[in-house]
């Protein structure tokens, strides 16, 4: 009991902690974005949203399994839960890989073809948002028809465990179908953000050997903004990469594992959460303008 007591704190502090970094993120940028109105901003808009509607659904629906208190959560508020959980889950892969092409393309040389694929206005980037949405609310769809509250049942197992929610066996070629539409999404997305990532390293790279070459030569130079934008959306895509494949291989260990322990469950429930808490401080520690655009409102 007491370590669940423990858990249901750190899930309070860290999903708070991560909700007002996000609010931070969609405010500064919000105001960045009356002004400068690029594509980038609007789309990493975007994704703090997307994480603030993880941390709310996720975390806080795991603080009130946590500290047991199944009778806050209804069969219908069940549903909604996990249903807008695992769509922000896949807003958050294909956001991110957005923003990675997006900057990619924006870091790219003038004379370079895919310079030519930049949008236009960040208002062409808002069809593609829709287009994210719509996906990912396809894919999870099978969800609702599945999910029930746990106060329909009273077993020993689901007391133990302090879960909320429980799914109920259903078709092997539905789940099958979603399960295949989710792999493939992640990764059509994931091979995506490789692709623009290891492109945005290379340019990177040949910016910085330019740089040291003008050091030698005692010429000063400055890094274009857009240079260093780019270094923080390498930075934030590594941050995604590494919790969601930290997150899939303990899932994969824990559900292949004879014994489910507390400390591996719970672990797993926290590296779920982690790009959601922490990619907006990586934003703040790497834009040093945003703190800028707090005084000048």
């Amino acid at each position: 009991m007491v370590l669940y007591l423990v858990k249901g704190i750190m899930f309070v502090f860290l999903t708070g902690l991560g909700v007002v970094g996000n609010i931070f993120i969609l405010m500064s940028y919000m105001c960045l974005f009356r002004s400068t109105m690029k594509s980038a901003h609007l789309i990493l808009i975007h994704l703090a949203f997307t994480n603030i509607l993880t941390l709310l659904t996720g975390g806080m629906s795991r603080t009130i399994s946590s500290f047991g208190l199944r009778g806050l959560i209804e069969d219908i508020a069940c549903k909604t839960v996990i249903y807008l959980s695992r769509v922000a889950r896949g807003l958050s892969i294909c956001t991110t890989s957005l923003l990675t092409v997006v900057q990619a393309i924006t870091i790219s040389p003038r004379a370079s073809r895919w310079r030519r694929l930049q949008p236009r206005s960040a208002w062409s980037i808002l069809p593609l948002l829709l287009f994210f949405w719509i996906l990912n609310s396809f894919i999870s769809m099978n969800l609702p028809f599945y999910i029930k509250n746990i106060n329909s049942f009273n077993t020993s197992q689901i007391i133990r465990n302090y879960n909320y929610c429980y799914f109920q066996s259903q078709n092997w070629i539905v789940r099958c179908l979603f399960i295949v539409l989710m792999v493939l999404r992640d990764a059509v997305f994931q091979g995506v953000m490789g692709w623009a990532s290891g492109y945005m390293a290379f340019l990177l790279h040949k910016h910085h050997q330019h740089v040291l070459y003008l050091q030698t030569s005692k010429l000063l130079y400055r890094t274009p903004p857009e240079m260093k934008a780019g270094q923080s959306v390498l930075l934030l895509m590594l941050c995604f990469l590494f919790f969601y494949w930290t997150d899939c291989f303990m899932t994969l260990y824990v559900t292949f594992s004879l014994e489910k322990h507390f400390i591996e469950v719970s672990a797993i429930e926290f590296v779920d959460l982690g790009y959601a808490i922490l990619s907006p401080f990586v934003l703040i520690h790497r834009d040093g303008h945003l703190t800028k655009c707090w005084p000048a409102q």
